[in-house]
Protein backbone atom coordinates (compact mmCIF):
# COMPACT_ATOMS: atom_id res chain seq x y z
CA UNK A 1 0.00 0.00 0.00
CA UNK A 2 1.44 3.08 -1.21
CA UNK A 3 2.07 5.86 1.34
CA UNK A 4 0.27 9.15 0.17
CA UNK A 5 2.24 12.62 1.39
CA UNK A 6 0.60 15.58 1.73
CA UNK A 7 1.83 17.82 -1.33
CA UNK A 8 4.13 20.06 1.21
CA UNK A 9 5.46 17.43 3.45
CA UNK A 10 6.82 13.62 3.49
CA UNK A 11 5.85 11.55 6.52
CA UNK A 12 9.61 10.90 7.48
CA UNK A 13 8.19 8.51 10.61
CA UNK A 14 6.60 6.30 7.85
CA UNK A 15 9.87 6.30 5.93
CA UNK A 16 12.08 5.20 8.61
CA UNK A 17 9.24 2.81 9.72
CA UNK A 18 9.87 1.07 5.96
CA UNK A 19 13.31 0.96 5.75
CA UNK A 20 13.42 -0.32 9.48
CA UNK A 21 11.38 -3.07 8.22
CA UNK A 22 13.84 -4.52 5.55
CA UNK A 23 17.08 -4.36 8.24
CA UNK A 24 17.59 -6.82 10.82
CA UNK A 25 15.47 -6.44 13.58
CA UNK A 26 17.70 -7.98 16.90
CA UNK A 27 20.56 -4.96 16.42
CA UNK A 28 20.51 -2.01 18.60
CA UNK A 29 22.49 -0.02 15.77
CA UNK A 30 22.53 -0.93 12.14
CA UNK A 31 25.85 1.38 11.01
CA UNK A 32 26.11 2.76 7.37
CA UNK A 33 28.91 0.47 5.68
CA UNK A 34 30.31 -2.45 8.11
CA UNK A 35 32.60 -5.30 7.18
CA UNK A 36 31.75 -8.80 6.60
CA UNK A 37 34.44 -11.59 7.49
CA UNK A 38 32.83 -14.40 6.64
CA UNK A 39 35.95 -16.43 5.12
CA UNK A 40 39.33 -17.05 5.75
CA UNK A 41 40.11 -14.30 6.94
CA UNK A 42 41.56 -15.85 10.06
CA UNK A 43 43.82 -18.58 8.73
CA UNK A 44 45.71 -15.79 6.32
CA UNK A 45 46.23 -13.57 8.91
CA UNK A 46 47.78 -16.29 11.75
CA UNK A 47 49.46 -17.10 9.05
CA UNK A 48 51.46 -13.96 8.98
CA UNK A 49 51.03 -13.85 12.69
CA UNK A 50 52.45 -17.28 12.80
CA UNK A 51 55.69 -16.59 10.36
CA UNK A 52 56.69 -13.25 11.33
CA UNK A 53 55.55 -11.87 7.88
CA UNK A 54 53.20 -8.84 8.79
CA UNK A 55 55.04 -6.04 7.08
CA UNK A 56 55.33 -4.55 3.62
CA UNK A 57 57.54 -7.87 2.10
CA UNK A 58 55.38 -11.17 2.22
CA UNK A 59 53.68 -13.86 -0.09
CA UNK A 60 50.11 -12.40 0.49
CA UNK A 61 50.89 -9.08 -0.99
CA UNK A 62 51.87 -10.25 -4.26
CA UNK A 63 48.92 -12.77 -4.21
CA UNK A 64 46.93 -9.71 -3.44
CA UNK A 65 48.02 -8.03 -6.32
CA UNK A 66 47.63 -10.97 -8.65
CA UNK A 67 44.08 -11.67 -7.87
CA UNK A 68 43.49 -7.59 -7.89
CA UNK A 69 44.36 -7.48 -11.06
CA UNK A 70 42.87 -10.41 -12.60
CA UNK A 71 39.45 -9.54 -11.08
CA UNK A 72 39.50 -6.09 -12.63
CA UNK A 73 41.39 -7.03 -16.19
CA UNK A 74 43.71 -4.77 -15.64
CA UNK A 75 47.38 -5.31 -16.38
CA UNK A 76 49.06 -4.44 -13.12
CA UNK A 77 47.89 -4.15 -9.41
CA UNK A 78 50.19 -2.13 -7.04
CA UNK A 79 48.84 -2.64 -3.09
CA UNK A 80 49.06 0.40 -1.10
CA UNK A 81 48.67 1.55 2.11
CA UNK A 82 44.87 3.44 1.35
CA UNK A 83 43.22 4.95 -1.18
CA UNK A 84 44.45 8.31 -0.95
CA UNK A 85 48.18 7.55 -1.50
CA UNK A 86 46.92 5.63 -4.56
CA UNK A 87 45.27 8.78 -6.05
CA UNK A 88 48.68 10.96 -4.76
CA UNK A 89 50.72 8.23 -7.08
CA UNK A 90 48.41 7.89 -10.04
CA UNK A 91 48.58 11.73 -10.50
CA UNK A 92 52.49 11.98 -10.26
CA UNK A 93 52.56 8.77 -12.51
CA UNK A 94 50.71 11.15 -15.37
CA UNK A 95 52.95 14.12 -14.90
CA UNK A 96 50.84 16.29 -12.32
CA UNK A 97 53.11 18.68 -11.55
CA UNK A 98 53.55 21.90 -8.70
CA UNK A 99 51.10 25.02 -9.80
CA UNK A 100 49.17 22.59 -12.52
CA UNK A 101 45.40 22.56 -12.27
CA UNK A 102 43.23 19.07 -11.84
CA UNK A 103 39.84 19.25 -12.79
CA UNK A 104 37.93 17.10 -9.71
CA UNK A 105 34.27 16.74 -9.09
CA UNK A 106 32.78 19.03 -6.66
CA UNK A 107 30.63 16.27 -5.02
CA UNK A 108 33.61 13.70 -3.63
CA UNK A 109 35.26 12.66 -0.94
CA UNK A 110 37.94 15.40 0.01
CA UNK A 111 40.44 12.39 -0.29
CA UNK A 112 40.09 13.41 -4.63
CA UNK A 113 41.53 17.12 -3.31
CA UNK A 114 43.37 16.88 -1.13
CA UNK A 115 45.65 14.54 -3.34
CA UNK A 116 46.00 16.84 -5.98
CA UNK A 117 47.36 19.42 -3.24
CA UNK A 118 49.48 16.80 -2.19
CA UNK A 119 51.15 17.35 -5.49
CA UNK A 120 51.46 21.40 -5.57
CA UNK A 121 48.91 21.30 -7.89
CA UNK A 122 45.46 23.43 -8.16
CA UNK A 123 41.95 21.46 -7.72
CA UNK A 124 39.26 22.62 -10.24
CA UNK A 125 36.02 22.08 -8.99
CA UNK A 126 33.56 20.25 -12.04
CA UNK A 127 30.11 19.90 -11.80
CA UNK A 128 28.13 16.13 -11.68
CA UNK A 129 24.70 14.76 -13.66
CA UNK A 130 21.84 13.42 -11.99
CA UNK A 131 22.12 10.37 -13.83
CA UNK A 132 25.30 9.30 -12.53
CA UNK A 133 26.06 11.20 -9.50
CA UNK A 134 29.60 12.19 -11.41
CA UNK A 135 31.41 14.04 -13.98
CA UNK A 136 28.76 15.65 -16.55
CA UNK A 137 31.00 15.29 -19.50
CA UNK A 138 28.79 17.03 -21.90
CA UNK A 139 28.79 20.51 -19.69
CA UNK A 140 32.40 19.86 -19.26
CA UNK A 141 33.18 20.19 -22.60
CA UNK A 142 31.16 22.74 -22.72
CA UNK A 143 32.97 24.36 -20.01
CA UNK A 144 36.59 23.41 -21.39
CA UNK A 145 35.66 25.45 -24.62
CA UNK A 146 35.05 28.57 -23.03
CA UNK A 147 37.62 29.03 -20.76
CA UNK A 148 40.83 27.19 -21.95
CA UNK A 149 43.15 26.86 -25.34
CA UNK A 150 45.36 24.19 -26.05
CA UNK A 151 49.41 25.55 -27.10
CA UNK A 152 51.52 22.74 -27.62
CA UNK A 153 49.56 19.38 -27.44
CA UNK A 154 48.54 21.07 -23.60
CA UNK A 155 45.81 21.99 -22.41
CA UNK A 156 45.77 25.71 -20.40
CA UNK A 157 43.19 27.78 -18.59
CA UNK A 158 42.81 31.34 -20.22
CA UNK A 159 41.97 33.26 -16.85
CA UNK A 160 44.48 31.41 -14.56
CA UNK A 161 47.61 30.70 -17.04
CA UNK A 162 47.79 27.37 -15.58
CA UNK A 163 48.09 24.02 -16.86
CA UNK A 164 45.36 21.87 -16.82
CA UNK A 165 47.39 18.65 -16.54
CA UNK A 166 44.33 15.80 -15.70
CA UNK A 167 40.29 15.35 -14.53
CA UNK A 168 39.89 12.59 -11.88
CA UNK A 169 36.42 11.55 -12.64
CA UNK A 170 35.21 9.60 -9.43
CA UNK A 171 32.75 6.98 -9.43
CA UNK A 172 29.74 7.89 -6.79
CA UNK A 173 29.11 5.36 -4.51
CA UNK A 174 30.07 2.77 -6.74
CA UNK A 175 28.02 3.74 -9.83
CA UNK A 176 30.19 4.46 -13.06
CA UNK A 177 30.17 7.98 -14.89
CA UNK A 178 29.65 7.82 -18.71
CA UNK A 179 33.65 7.03 -18.92
CA UNK A 180 33.49 7.06 -22.61
CA UNK A 181 31.96 10.79 -22.81
CA UNK A 182 34.79 11.68 -20.84
CA UNK A 183 37.63 10.09 -22.06
CA UNK A 184 36.27 11.80 -25.51
CA UNK A 185 36.74 15.31 -24.02
CA UNK A 186 40.18 14.41 -22.58
CA UNK A 187 41.55 13.53 -26.05
CA UNK A 188 39.89 16.84 -27.37
CA UNK A 189 41.72 19.10 -24.86
CA UNK A 190 45.15 16.36 -24.41
CA UNK A 191 44.13 16.12 -20.75
CA UNK A 192 44.98 12.93 -18.25
CA UNK A 193 42.00 10.68 -17.46
CA UNK A 194 42.76 9.55 -13.58
CA UNK A 195 39.97 7.12 -12.23
CA UNK A 196 39.39 7.82 -8.78
CA UNK A 197 37.91 3.79 -8.34
CA UNK A 198 37.70 4.19 -4.58
CA UNK A 199 34.60 3.17 -4.28
CA UNK A 200 33.67 0.99 -7.04
CA UNK A 201 35.32 -2.27 -6.74
CA UNK A 202 32.85 -4.58 -8.84
CA UNK A 203 31.64 -2.01 -10.72
CA UNK A 204 31.33 -2.26 -14.55
CA UNK A 205 30.78 0.39 -17.22
CA UNK A 206 29.61 -0.72 -20.91
CA UNK A 207 30.81 -4.42 -19.74
CA UNK A 208 34.37 -3.62 -18.93
CA UNK A 209 35.40 -2.88 -14.92
CA UNK A 210 35.92 0.74 -14.00
CA UNK A 211 39.95 1.83 -13.74
CA UNK A 212 40.52 0.50 -17.49
CA UNK A 213 39.90 3.71 -19.13
CA UNK A 214 42.15 6.18 -17.93
CA UNK A 215 46.75 5.22 -17.91
CA UNK A 216 45.94 4.68 -14.05
CA UNK A 217 43.21 4.42 -11.55
CA UNK A 218 42.86 4.42 -7.62
CA UNK A 219 40.78 1.91 -5.73
CA UNK A 220 40.32 1.82 -1.45
CA UNK A 221 39.97 -0.70 0.81
CA UNK A 222 39.17 1.27 3.72
CA UNK A 223 37.17 -0.52 6.84
CA UNK A 224 33.81 0.50 5.33
CA UNK A 225 34.59 -0.07 1.63
CA UNK A 226 32.97 -3.53 0.04
CA UNK A 227 36.10 -5.41 0.18
CA UNK A 228 38.37 -4.22 3.21
CA UNK A 229 42.04 -5.36 3.64
CA UNK A 230 41.73 -3.21 7.87
CA UNK A 231 43.47 0.46 5.66
CA UNK A 232 44.54 -0.16 2.19
CA UNK A 233 44.36 0.97 -1.60
CA UNK A 234 45.88 0.01 -4.74
CA UNK A 235 47.12 2.01 -7.99
CA UNK A 236 45.38 -0.16 -11.05
CA UNK A 237 47.28 0.66 -14.59
CA UNK A 238 47.41 -1.07 -17.82
CA UNK A 239 50.83 0.27 -18.94
CA UNK A 240 53.04 -1.94 -17.35
CA UNK A 241 55.88 1.05 -16.82
CA UNK A 242 53.66 3.08 -15.21
CA UNK A 243 53.06 -0.17 -12.46
CA UNK A 244 56.90 -0.71 -12.53
CA UNK A 245 57.34 2.87 -11.67
CA UNK A 246 54.43 2.75 -8.80
CA UNK A 247 55.93 -0.02 -7.12
CA UNK A 248 59.41 1.68 -6.94
CA UNK A 249 57.83 5.01 -6.01
CA UNK A 250 55.84 3.70 -3.11
CA UNK A 251 58.89 1.62 -1.81
CA UNK A 252 61.16 4.26 -1.04
CA UNK A 253 62.63 4.32 -4.42
CA UNK A 254 65.20 1.69 -3.56
CA UNK A 255 67.08 0.47 -6.03
CA UNK A 256 67.49 -3.16 -5.46
CA UNK A 257 70.70 -4.71 -3.79
CA UNK A 258 71.44 -7.41 -1.09
CA UNK A 259 72.45 -5.33 1.47
CA UNK A 260 73.39 -1.28 0.44
CA UNK A 261 70.62 1.32 0.89
CA UNK A 262 70.39 3.05 -2.74
CA UNK A 263 67.70 5.15 -3.62
CA UNK A 264 67.13 6.94 -6.79
CA UNK A 265 64.63 9.44 -6.36
CA UNK A 266 62.45 10.46 -3.59
CA UNK A 267 59.91 7.65 -2.79
CA UNK A 268 57.03 7.15 -0.36
CA UNK A 269 56.30 4.70 2.62
CA UNK A 270 53.10 3.41 0.54
CA UNK A 271 53.29 -0.15 0.64
CA UNK A 272 50.63 -2.53 2.13
CA UNK A 273 51.89 -4.73 4.95
CA UNK A 274 51.64 -8.40 4.42
CA UNK A 275 49.23 -9.06 7.14
CA UNK A 276 46.67 -6.50 5.61
CA UNK A 277 47.32 -8.06 2.06
CA UNK A 278 46.08 -11.56 3.90
CA UNK A 279 42.73 -10.09 4.86
CA UNK A 280 42.06 -8.81 1.29
CA UNK A 281 43.00 -12.03 0.08
CA UNK A 282 40.37 -14.02 1.81
CA UNK A 283 37.65 -10.60 1.08
CA UNK A 284 38.43 -10.96 -2.61
CA UNK A 285 37.74 -14.42 -2.56
CA UNK A 286 34.15 -13.76 -1.29
CA UNK A 287 33.60 -10.72 -3.31
CA UNK A 288 31.19 -12.50 -5.85
CA UNK A 289 29.60 -13.09 -3.06
CA UNK A 290 29.53 -10.02 -1.68
CA UNK A 291 27.92 -8.22 -5.17
CA UNK A 292 24.89 -10.55 -5.18
CA UNK A 293 24.45 -9.79 -1.77
CA UNK A 294 24.36 -5.97 -2.11
CA UNK A 295 21.83 -6.24 -5.53
CA UNK A 296 19.93 -8.15 -3.29
CA UNK A 297 19.89 -5.41 -1.10
CA UNK A 298 19.08 -2.93 -3.61
CA UNK A 299 16.13 -4.73 -4.56
CA UNK A 300 14.61 -5.20 -0.98
CA UNK A 301 15.44 -0.92 -0.80
CA UNK A 302 13.36 -0.82 -4.51
CA UNK A 303 10.55 -2.37 -3.10
CA UNK A 304 10.13 0.16 -0.11
CA UNK A 305 10.52 3.26 -2.33
CA UNK A 306 7.97 2.20 -4.69
CA UNK A 307 5.38 2.75 -2.47
CA UNK A 308 6.86 6.18 -1.07
CA UNK A 309 6.00 9.51 -3.20
CA UNK A 310 8.68 12.10 -3.05
CA UNK A 311 11.66 9.59 -2.47
CA UNK A 312 13.44 7.64 -4.78
CA UNK A 313 16.15 5.09 -4.80
CA UNK A 314 19.21 5.86 -6.76
CA UNK A 315 19.72 3.03 -9.66
CA UNK A 316 22.56 2.32 -11.62
CA UNK A 317 22.66 4.09 -15.05
CA UNK A 318 21.70 1.93 -18.14
CA UNK A 319 25.13 1.79 -19.40
CA UNK A 320 26.38 0.16 -16.06
CA UNK A 321 26.64 -2.64 -13.43
CA UNK A 322 27.23 -0.87 -9.85
CA UNK A 323 28.32 -2.58 -7.02
CA UNK A 324 26.49 -0.63 -4.71
CA UNK A 325 28.53 -0.06 -2.36
CA UNK A 326 26.30 2.98 -1.01
CA UNK A 327 22.70 2.79 -0.91
CA UNK A 328 21.61 6.41 -1.85
CA UNK A 329 18.00 7.86 -2.02
CA UNK A 330 17.42 11.35 -3.50
CA UNK A 331 13.77 13.56 -2.13
CA UNK A 332 12.30 15.00 -4.82
CA UNK A 333 13.11 18.65 -4.77
CA UNK A 334 10.24 20.51 -3.36
CA UNK A 335 10.89 18.14 0.04
CA UNK A 336 14.56 18.85 0.30
CA UNK A 337 14.28 20.90 3.30
CA UNK A 338 13.16 17.57 5.34
CA UNK A 339 16.65 15.96 4.31
CA UNK A 340 17.78 16.70 8.08
CA UNK A 341 14.59 16.17 9.52
CA UNK A 342 14.17 12.90 7.84
CA UNK A 343 18.08 11.83 9.14
CA UNK A 344 17.30 12.75 12.90
CA UNK A 345 14.45 10.54 12.82
CA UNK A 346 16.29 7.58 11.21
CA UNK A 347 19.50 8.02 13.92
CA UNK A 348 16.86 8.04 16.90
CA UNK A 349 16.25 4.69 15.21
CA UNK A 350 19.58 3.91 15.63
CA UNK A 351 19.84 4.02 11.91
CA UNK A 352 22.68 5.19 11.09
CA UNK A 353 21.48 7.13 7.26
CA UNK A 354 23.88 10.05 6.17
CA UNK A 355 24.00 12.79 4.01
CA UNK A 356 26.34 13.34 0.68
CA UNK A 357 29.57 14.81 1.69
CA UNK A 358 30.10 18.66 1.75
CA UNK A 359 30.62 20.22 -1.37
CA UNK A 360 34.26 20.72 -1.74
CA UNK A 361 34.45 24.75 -2.41
CA UNK A 362 32.38 24.82 0.18
CA UNK A 363 35.06 23.78 2.55
CA UNK A 364 37.97 26.66 3.78
CA UNK A 365 40.62 25.70 1.86
CA UNK A 366 39.43 25.15 -1.19
CA UNK A 367 37.19 28.08 -1.44
CA UNK A 368 39.35 30.31 -3.67
CA UNK A 369 40.02 27.53 -5.88
CA UNK A 370 38.59 27.37 -9.68
CA UNK A 371 35.30 26.40 -10.32
CA UNK A 372 32.61 26.06 -13.06
CA UNK A 373 28.64 26.50 -12.06
CA UNK A 374 28.06 23.50 -10.04
CA UNK A 375 24.29 23.74 -9.69
CA UNK A 376 23.67 19.79 -10.42
CA UNK A 377 25.54 19.21 -7.51
CA UNK A 378 24.50 22.01 -5.43
CA UNK A 379 20.80 20.00 -5.91
CA UNK A 380 21.67 16.43 -5.55
CA UNK A 381 23.90 17.29 -2.08
CA UNK A 382 20.27 18.99 -0.71
CA UNK A 383 18.40 15.80 -1.62
CA UNK A 384 20.67 12.73 -0.94
CA UNK A 385 21.12 10.25 1.87
CA UNK A 386 22.91 7.59 1.96
CA UNK A 387 20.95 3.94 3.63
CA UNK A 388 23.00 1.47 5.49
CA UNK A 389 24.52 -1.02 2.76
CA UNK A 390 26.55 -3.51 4.50
CA UNK A 391 26.78 -6.78 2.62
CA UNK A 392 25.23 -8.62 5.65
CA UNK A 393 21.88 -7.10 5.87
CA UNK A 394 20.49 -8.53 2.45
CA UNK A 395 19.58 -11.56 4.36
CA UNK A 396 17.00 -10.59 6.57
Amino acid sequence: MKIEQRPDKLDVTAIVNKIKAVLPQDRQNIGLHEPYFGGQEWQYVKECLDTGWVSSVGKFVDLFEEKLAEFTGVKKAIAMSNGTSALHICLQLVGVQQNDEVLVPALTFIATANAVVYCGAVPHFVDSELKTLGIDAGKLKEYLAGITEVRNNECYNKYTGRRIKAVVPMHTFGHPVDLEAIAAVCREYNIELIEDAAESLGSYYNGKHTGNWGRVAAVSFNGNKVVTTGGGGAVLTNDEELGRLAKHLTTQAKVPHKWEFQHDMVGYNYRMPNINAALGCAQLEQLPEFLQKKRQLTRRYQEVFDQINGVDLFIEPKFATSNYWLQAILLAPEYAWQRDELLAASHEQHILMRPVWNLMYTLPMYQTCPKMDCSVAEDISRRLINLPSSVNLSGY
